[in-house]
């Protein structure tokens, strides 16, 4: 057993403020160094946990030979480079979603890798309980032959908000993409995770949609990114993959469906943290045509989504196994991101 990881974070925005806090809260880190462009916020998070090291660029805090590790949460578009700095100095490195704005640029972070520890936060929802659950009953067999993976996650239109979002969450040239890169992800590490990355995706036809319209005055004038998509990818094996997510949707009821469906039955699961939470297993019967089973119910704290990586992260270096979600491992969720924006540019099937 080795001490406490000496963790530095780089960007102190909202995502980074709760990484500080998850930090500073874990026994297997010690948080020694904090950086933001922003003085105020990397000052702000440096006083409330005690952070002795404060820095303006991430690149001064990489000179800072004490720190073992660092976490990389600023935009997408600025943060290539730093995370090539970060392992040719030999640090472990745990990135925000998305981790680079295409697979080519990926590519070149694994290149770099070595022996160094690399982790995606993409992992986050399976950092619960209720993931690890759904896996072991997915590996079981339970389900027979697998055939229909679905996921349906739509969230309507509130009315214009008090505040635009920022700049970089609808754009392909800060962010990479829209609501693909800023949840679909989550969606596709959770699906090929529980399935322990034996998923073979090998084809995506896809379609993506910018914001209705009618909405335009809801997002930044720059937006350019998609608020609603949905892909069908087809897997080695014969199995689908159905996605479609959607944010400033014109519908007045959200949809939240998480169905796996096999030869024997379908497992009914939700990704995302709630109280009272319920995996339900609906057994094909010869009979009495399908009989419903809870195998697991319990409570997945919202407050703990963001801990979970961080906490993934260090603990992994210190005990030396893998991370929920390696980089090798993000590669695959980027090469089918990539393919879903191909396809729907050129409105064809794209193979993986």
């Amino acid at each position: 057993m080795s001490l406490p990881v000496k963790l530095g974070i780089v960007g102190c925005g909202v995502i980074g403020t709760m990484h500080a806090q998850a930090a500073a809260s874990s026994k297997d880190i010690n948080l020694i160094a904090v950086a933001d462009l922003i003085d105020d916020k990397a000052h702000r998070i440096a006083d409330l946990h005690h952070v002795p090291n404060v820095y303006r660029h991430g690149r001064d805090l990489l000179k800072n030979s004490d720190i073992q590790a660092v976490l990389l949460a600023f935009p997408t578009q600025q943060r290539g480079q730093l995370v090539k700095q970060a392992l040719q100095s030999n640090r472990h490195v745990l990135v925000e979603k998305p981790v680079a704005m295409n697979l080519r640029e990926l590519r070149s972070f694994l290149q770099l890798q070595g022996d160094r520890l690399a982790a995606c936060a993409s992992s986050r929802f399976r950092t619960y309980h209720s993931a690890a659950v759904a896996q072991r009953f997915i590996s079981s067999g339970k389900l027979g032959d697998v055939r229909l993976i679905r996921v349906r996650a739509i969230n309507p239109s509130r009315g214009k908000p008090q505040a635009l979002p920022p700049d970089w969450r609808l754009s392909k040239k800060l962010n990479a993409g829209g609501i693909l890169v800023n949840w679909g992800v989550y969606d596709l590490d959770y699906i090929l995770g529980i399935f322990s990355w034996k998923l073979k995706p090998i084809s995506v036809t896809a379609q993506c949609w910018t914001v209705p319209p009618i909405y335009k005055k809801h997002v930044t004038p720059n937006s350019d990114a998609e608020t609603h998509y949905t892909a069908m990818i087809r897997c080695a094996a014969g199995q689908i993959i159905n996605i479609e997510r959607g944010e400033y949707m014109p519908t007045s009821q959200p949809d939240a469906a998480w169905e796996i469906t096999g030869s024997n039955g379908t497992l009914r699961l939700n990704m995302l943290p709630s109280d009272g939470k319920h995996l339900i297993f609906d057994r094909a019967d010869a009979f009495r045509g399908v009989v419903s089973k809870t195998i697991w119910q319990g409570d997945d704290r919202s407050d703990a989504v963001h801990a979970g990586p961080v906490r993934d992260f260090a603990h992994a270096i210190r005990f030396n196994h893998p991370p929920l979600t390696s980089l090798k491992q993000e590669a695959d969720i980027v090469r089918i991101t990539d393919a879903i924006y191909a396809s729907s540019k050129c409105e064809q099937t794209i193979t993986l």
